[in-house]
């Protein structure tokens, strides 16, 4: 299933649905039902996914720092691990929708 976010702002942006339900969860809205954001609510929304990314960064940084400290060398792998896709990367362009829709005093929608 997928999901869509517009906004007369912007262009849609359409995700799939376990990357846009952990999306709506972070900024506090239901997933599986159509929503909006309105413009007060936008701030809050990205300070919240700002905040998440925050972590998910520190997190796995301490990963990286403690498999260093247990003498394991991302080097020392003989093919290179797939990088997953981090929740900064899937965030962006909402969080740029977000923006341009604030500046414009235009409102978020999304539906299933």
């Amino acid at each position: 299933m997928l999901y869509r976010f517009k906004s007369r702002a912007t262009a849609d942006l359409i995700m799939l649905e376990p990357h846009a339900r952990r999306v709506l969860q972070i900024i506090g809205k239901e997933p599986g039902v159509p929503g909006i954001l309105t413009v007060e609510e936008i701030p809050r929304a990205i300070a919240a996914l700002e905040a998440a990314v925050a972590a998910e960064e520190a997190l796995i940084a301490a990963q990286k720092q403690a498999a260093q400290e247990h003498g394991e060398s991302p080097g020392e792998q003989t093919e290179p691990a797939e990088e997953p896709i981090r929740l900064r990367q899937r965030v962006a362009p909402l969080i740029d929708m977000l923006r341009r829709s604030a500046a414009e005093g235009r409102e978020v929608t999304w539906s299933v």
